[in-house]
């Protein structure tokens, strides 16, 4: 569908708790699925992404129910070795996340199966996870590092291997086999990713340590005992949040509150880039849940300037940039941002999509292999018509950039935004 949105008039004012977080849904209905007994999820997220990984999981014959106006989620889980081999391939659709966790369970199952998944999910690499797994004895084919993948059953062994790339779903993939090795694994990183996976595997009985600083990874022991079925409530999801938090820094006279949004020091960048923009955000009552730090998040609109991102920070917020990019945008002044070529591999090449969209804008942009430069006078255009490329991010991005345009801008796949935060439209009343 083709969404037309023009600007808004009034600021962004109120209160809202934000579905839950995307990673954690995702991890906590897999880590469920491989447990002993009955787990519980509360708030889990219902979108394209984790509707992907239900299916999948119930083509692997696991029991599920999901409540879906409560958001509460109960999975029977079949422990480490029993996913029964499926009838088909499993169609992890657009969802990148579903397919490389996937990957290192069925490796640890130790099952035949073909996992895929839509066409842009094929363009995206994966011979980052084949690789390392075919070094722990993994029996897969790939084709030419990309999905589809074709496990066979084969033993796997111990392994210390280094990651070209910080990735918490490479990361995530490894740890998962490593459950199943005949030894220790250590996976090192050459920065820090989200670490989800070894605080939630860590609560549920999983020897899952990290590595000793300055380095940065995990130490991953074979499971000695089954998994402990979860019971708990997730965070919400601050990748969502991020499109609020930018939303309300631009319009003004905004005063918005997201309640209860994970704020995990692996997850929290954007939040760091908007402040060095200037943004007025308040982190307040804060607390943990389900083993998560969270907050609440209070924003106000400011007049943002520009800034400078590299390094470390551009893992903390790789799936915030689309958003990020709108606010640097309408900020006064030069914002520069290198070191985030891992954008290139998301659902979407986000450097040079959203770089085009940004210029069509009438935004001044300027692209690099890693990054890109953003000249902002704090005026969009509009005026035109852009395509959302199939990727849920810069759809909602393209909407930020619509409700401060001069003119409207129709966005074509607006309904992709369904994948990770079908929400959206009702909370800005689009």
């Amino acid at each position: 569908m083709t969404k037309t949105i023009g600007r808004r008039v009034g600021p962004l004012v109120g209160v809202y708790r934000p579905e839950g977080d995307k990673s954690l849904s995702h991890r906590a209905l897999l880590f469920a699925a491989l447990a002993g007994g009955e787990s519980v999820i509360r708030r889990f997220l219902i979108g394209g992404v984790t509707r992907a990984m239900l299916r999948c999981l119930r083509q692997l014959g696991v029991e599920w129910a999901l409540d879906e106006g409560a958001h509460v989620l109960r999975v029977r889980g079949v422990g480490l070795h029993g996913f029964s081999v499926p009838v088909g391939a499993l169609d992890c659709g657009n969802s990148a996340t579903t397919f490389r966790l996937l990957a290192g369970a069925v490796a640890a199952a130790g099952i035949p199966c073909t996992l895929t998944g839509s066409e842009g999910l094929r363009r995206r690499p994966m011979g980052r996870i084949v690789e390392p797994l075919r070094l722990m004895g993994a029996d897969v084919a790939d084709c030419d590092g990309r999905a589809p993948l074709t496990f066979r059953p084969a033993p796997l062994h111990a392994l210390a291997y280094a990651l070209p790339v910080a990735s918490a779903q490479v990361k995530s993939c490894l740890v998962l086999a490593a459950l199943a090795a005949d030894g220790p694994c250590a996976f090192s990183e050459p920065g820090p990713s989200r670490d989800h996976t070894e605080r939630m595997l860590a609560a549920m009985g999983a020897s899952v340590r990290a590595l000793e600083p300055p380095a940065h990874g995990v130490v991953t022991l074979p499971l000695a005992a089954p998994l402990r079925p979860l019971d708990i409530e997730l965070p919400g999801d601050i990748s969502s949040a991020a499109f609020l938090l930018v939303a309300a820094s631009i319009l003004p006279g905004s005063d918005f509150t997201l309640r209860q949004v994970g704020v995990n020091p692996t997850r929290t960048g954007i939040l760091d880039a908007l402040r060095a923009m200037g943004a007025d955000i308040a982190v307040l009552n804060e607390t943990v849940l389900a083993g998560e730090p969270v907050a609440d998040l209070r924003v106000r609109a400011a007049a943002l300037t520009g800034t400078s991102i590299h390094g470390d920070l551009v893992v903390r917020m790789i799936d915030e940039f689309p958003a990020f990019m709108i606010a640097a945008a309408c900020a006064r002044g030069e914002t520069l941002v290198r070191d985030a070529a891992e954008l290139r591999a998301k659902e979407s090449d986000r450097i040079a999509i959203m770089a085009a969209a940004l210029a069509a804008l009438g935004v001044d942009i300027e692209e690099y292999p890693d990054g890109f430069r953003i000249r902002g006078t704090g005026r969009i255009a509009g005026g035109v018509s852009l395509d959302a490329h199939g990727d849920h991010r810069v759809a909602m991005s393209l909407a930020l950039a619509a409700l401060v345009a001069e003119r409207p801008v129709a966005i074509q796949g607006f309904e992709i935004l369904g994948e990770s935060f079908p929400d959206f439209p009702r909370v800005l009343a689009l």
